[in-house]
């Protein structure tokens, strides 16, 4: 309390004895696949797909396209933004030999262009707008072989002018005089072993591209990663706003035929969110499936037990941007965008189902009602195309054999609700352990499950039948208290989806007296 000296008027600030706890955000993704460019195991907060193709490279150049046939990252992504996302966090996996992701252009040889004299790679990875023209200088009476190049470096409104560039050994060496005075790019010899003759570069422009890696050779530990070293999904161990995670490129693995190693990487993925606690796996079903191969597949090879995954079927049918051709996708991309989209319009207590999938032409298989019977009896998400009302998400369930958490937007109601409490308490961390603690917690935790039972996620005609916060001295006896704990129990009544809609129907005599209304 202040001491008070000198007659007067004081003003005191006083906290408020109601500290209210606002929701966390529930719509946040994790990309984690192969791209064209950008940086390797970083994560990188994206909000469009503008800033993702300018990073990571766009399926619509094409310079990009081969690198596509392997991958579905892009694809996913621009699902993702397209069905309603617009946050999310990208992974590039791969190993790039130690390449940084920043763009480079290789300077053939004058005598064989298969040849690489030399490369030219940007001193920043996002750079991606570099030029270089190499010129031969006209020759000022030096000796015959002698020759020098001039070097224009180009970047927006920036250039650089590199001159008496030569390929000797010394301060006027190419490489060497370039890398002293360039802050865009440096250049590498690449060629320094070949004979002088074939050392010689091509004259021309040539645009710096960003790196591509092999989809052949990435592993699936490239996907696993690390958490110590921030590798791979392992990265997102540190990323903690992250609430759904998708790895649309394990797929290219099924492709191959390597249904083991689909289902280590996605029991990878359950894992990682269930130790995370407060995020679910998206899954694909691998390609060119039948209803009963799936049925097989997730009875007998992936069996998955788990109330933090999903998983959906068939692939999905879109256009390549490079040929303009329709191509099958796995659908997790295009799933998490509808899951933020419903988050947004509805909240995350309505199943994400019944939802039209925008950007979708086909599917890779059209389900009869008999045959999701049995596939949504064991946890897989159909999505259908109804005639006259689109290509719709059709099943919104967990693996889980569960019952009580047999729905996705109850687990993600909790991951709300428990998440959303654990941040908004952080200020009762080390005060005094009393009674008006204990009342200050109730308060907080009553008035923010009180909104959300206004807006329709719990079930109860009063909030006494939604949900009961308890913390008092019987939960907080003198052991507890000496423990430096606060126990604050509390129990909701989650809103379960109309899954089974069913219309009773009889006949009876317009004489019999009854009557409608």
């Amino acid at each position: 309390m202040p001491t008070y000296l000198t007659p007067g008027v004081y003003v005191e600030e006083v906290p408020s004895a109601s500290k209210p706890i606002e929701g966390v955000s529930t719509s946040i993704a994790a990309f984690v696949g192969l791209a064209p460019g950008g940086p390797v195991n970083t994560p990188m907060r994206i909000s469009n797909w503008t800033q993702f193709a300018k990073i990571f490279g766009d399926p619509n150049e094409p310079d990009n396209g081969p690198f596509m046939d392997g991958a579905f990252l892009a694809h996913s992504v621009y699902g993702f933004f397209q069905n309603g996302g617009n946050l999310c966090w990208i992974v590039r996996v791969g190993d790039d030999g130690g390449n940084s992701g920043a763009p480079r252009a290789a300077l053939p040889a004058a005598a064989d262009s298969s040849i690489e004299a030399f490369r030219v790679v940007a001193l920043e990875q996002g750079n991606g707008d570099l030029n270089v023209e190499l010129t031969e200088e006209p020759s000022a009476g030096e000796k015959e072989g002698e020759a020098t190049y001039k070097l224009v470096v180009s970047s927006g409104s920036e250039k650089e002018e590199h001159a008496g560039l030569s390929l000797k050994k010394g301060r006027s060496n190419l490489a060497t005089k370039v890398n002293s005075a360039s802050k865009l790019i440096k250049v590498e010899e690449t060629g320094a072993s070949l004979p002088e003759a074939q050392r010689i570069p091509a004259t021309g422009s040539y645009a710096l591209s960003k790196p591509s890696i092999d989809p052949t050779k990435v592993k699936p530990t490239h996907f696993e990663g690390d958490v110590s070293r921030r590798q791979g999904m392992g990265g997102l161990a540190a990323v903690d706003e992250v609430t759904m995670v998708v790895m649309p490129d394990i797929m290219g693995l099924a492709a191959d035929g390597d249904d083991v190693q689909v289902r280590d990487l996605q029991g990878k993925m359950i894992a990682h969110c269930e130790n995370a606690g407060d995020r679910m796996a998206i899954l694909d079903c691998p390609p060119d499936m039948l209803p009963q191969d799936i049925l097989e597949w997730r009875m007998n090879t992936a069996g998955y037990d788990s109330k933090f995954a999903a998983l959906y079927y068939p692939w999905i049918e879109v256009m390549n941007p490079l040929t303009n051709q329709p191509m099958l996708v796995p659908p997790s991309g295009h799933i998490a965008g509808v899951w933020c989209r419903t988050d947004s319009t509805r909240g995350v207590h309505k199943a994400p189902a019944n939802e039209v999938t925008m950007g979708v032409n086909g599917l890779g298989f059209q389900i009869t009602q008999a045959e999701q019977g049995g596939l949504n009896k064991v946890g897989i998400n159909c999505i259908r195309s109804f005639p006259g009302r689109g290509i719709r998400i059709w099943g919104a369930r967990t693996l889980s054999s569960d019952p009580e958490w047999r729905y996705i937007n109850v687990r993600r109601l909790f991951n709300y609700v428990a998440e959303s409490i654990m941040e908004g308490t952080q200020w009762s961390v080390f005060e005094p352990n009393d009674e008006k603690l204990w009342i200050q917690l109730r308060i907080a935790v009553s008035n923010f499950l009180t909104r959300t039972w206004n807006e329709g996620a719990l079930f109860g005609s009063t909030p006494s039948e939604a949900f009961f916060v308890k913390c008092d001295t019987e939960t907080n006896p003198p052991e507890v208290i000496e423990a430096g704990q606060v126990i604050c129990e509390i129990g909701i009544a989650p809103v379960k989806p109309a899954e089974f809609v069913v219309f009773r129907l009889s006949q009876f005599s317009g004489g019999d007296g009854a009557e409608i209304g």
